[in-house]
């Protein structure tokens, strides 16, 4: 079962169907939406027609004399210069640009980030999750008062228990010497979950490609996505008394936010953020999006090839510098292991149109990226949502990121199949994903940081590996049960495509 492809990867937000975090994949009954809005100006001056660029030179040292004259000389303007790994963001009104720029001495790759120049018009969010009301929640505080220790909407996060993240917390909440950066739509910093455990110093806006660090930044306006607000209780919700409770409720939590108003995830904000991170202390990072406006980006393309060079080499930066990279592996229920995949939305910031690729030469970044730790979806029966990509070699660890009531029904006094979080104005709501699960093993990846503070990036990924519970393959998977096999899972128990090395164990990873 092919699920239809939106213009981004987000998570799915019920019943509106706002997808915001691994490519859209839709549920029954959930009718398509957009995410519009506006961009902010960039604080660098670009005229109607221009586009955002980013050059590569060698990494280590300042950009040439020779190249910031090319870069002139061509019509570009330098926005910013990550010298550590040789990535500069230019905007340019010369659609030669890049092809010119390619020709000069020192220059090893450079791309366009975008199809359409940088945008000026506003539109609204039409899409929104499905918000607990007040019987909902009157219902839970209820049936939470029952359990001791419980915060009030704890009996309705059957996630939590998935991931024995109720028993760990027995052991550690998580250490408030840990952060987890949120690379997201921002996060709302004021919800009373997300408060107690906001990091400020490691939070910043990086949409237009270098940081602002205004206060306030990283939020998200009314008009944009909830999206990060959402991971970010995920991840560290307060054990407070108060809403929810996230996988690692004692750690603490940043926003980087680097999608635009649009919704968009450009290449210049993706740097940033990871750059942000890496310069900022920063232990984990959840990157629940794909980096637009290529779904797939393929090497042989000389633009998609700059991009993935930019990103590959922040991810790496920041992986170098003590971060964890934690990514959404995408809601289209495609095999990433294929020969090759039809992907319908790219790019998606003009006129996309069908394209065939191959998955291993045309990747979605940062999820594909060596090193990032790449998870699928399941849902309240442990079976892969019924929307999650997949692929043996490509899925690292699966993790709770909800699906169709209707698919997977959770034990009451969890009503309902989707994953509760923190929403902007102090609510909490229900959204779905691969957006949504990737959260959960950045909190695992937390919780063995705080247990393990002086653990590289490579023995937490290793103990969150060696901790998983090992989960055979779904055989045949027929998740909405019309008779018709809607993938195949290939690989044994202990690695295979849809689980990869089984669902992320948080009270196994506390007590190794």
């Amino acid at each position: 079962m092919t699920a239809p492809h939106s213009r981004h990867r987000r998570a799915l937000a019920i019943p509106a169907g706002l997808a915001m975090a691994a490519s859209l994949a839709f549920l029954p009954g959930t009718p398509a939406a957009a995410t519009p809005a506006a961009e902010t100006a960039p604080s660098t001056a670009a005229d109607a027609t221009s586009l955002s660029y980013v050059v590569n030179v060698a990494p280590g040292h300042r950009h040439s004399d020779t190249v910031r004259r090319a870069i002139a000389k061509a019509g570009g303007t330098i926005v910013t210069s990550y010298d550590r790994i040789g990535v500069i963001v230019v905007h340019s009104a010369n659609p030669d640009f890049a092809k010119t720029v390619r020709k000069v001495r020192g220059v090893q790759s450079a791309g366009a980030t975008r199809t359409a120049p940088l945008p000026s018009a506003a539109t609204t969010d039409t899409g929104a999750p499905q918000v607990l009301g007040g019987e909902e929640l009157a219902a839970a505080k209820a049936a939470s008062a029952k359990a001791e220790g419980q915060d009030p909407l704890e009996s309705l996060q059957w996630d939590l228990p998935a991931i024995k993240a109720d028993k760990a917390h027995e052991k550690t909440l998580g250490s408030k010497k840990v952060t987890v950066a949120v690379i997201d739509t921002g996060v709302d910093d004021t919800h009373p979950d997300i408060a107690p455990n906001f990091d400020r110093q490691a939070s910043v806006n990086c949409v237009a490609g270098k940081p602002d660090t205004t206060d306030g930044a990283w939020r998200p306006s009314a008009a944009e996505s909830p999206h990060g607000t959402h991971v970010a209780g995920e991840i560290a919700a307060a054990k407070n008394g108060v809403g929810m409770t996230g996988v690692a409720p004692g750690v603490k939590v940043a926003g980087i936010k680097v999608s635009n108003p649009d919704g968009f995830f450009y290449t210049e904000a993706v740097v940033c953020g990871f750059m942000w991170a890496a310069e900022h202390g920063v232990d984990v990072t959840n990157n629940s999006y794909y980096t637009d406006p290529w779904y797939f980006n393929c090497k042989d393309d000389p633009d998609q090839k700059a991009l993935v060079e930019a990103v590959s080499r922040a991810s790496r930066y920041a992986e170098k510098k003590g971060a964890v990279n934690v990514a959404a592996a995408g809601n289209e229920n495609y095999d990433l292991t294929s020969d090759e995949i039809t992907d319908p939305s790219s790019p998606n910031d003009t006129t996309p149109g069908d394209r065939t690729v191959d998955p291993s030469e045309c990747l979605d970044i940062p999820t594909q990226l060596p090193g990032v730790v790449t998870v699928a979806a399941t849902g309240a029966k442990g079976l892969k949502s019924s929307f999650s990509n997949y692929g043996r070699g490509v899925i690292d660890i699966a993790a709770p990121g909800g699906d169709s009531t209707a698919y997977q029904t959770p034990e009451p006094p969890a009503t309902s199949g989707l994953i509760l979080g923190t929403l902007p104005g102090g609510k909490w709501g229900y959204m779905a994903g691969t957006s949504m699960a990737s959260p959960h093993v950045a909190g695992v990846a937390a919780l063995i940081k705080s247990t393990h503070p002086h653990a590289s990036p490579a023995a937490v990924k290793a103990l969150l590996y060696a901790e998983a519970d090992a989960t055979a393959c779904t055989k045949p998977y027929d998740i909405d049960g019309d008779g018709k096999v809607d993938a195949v899972c290939e690989g044994p128990k202990n690695r295979n495509g849809f689980y990869g090395w089984g669902m992320a164990d948080a009270l196994d990873a506390v007590t190794w």
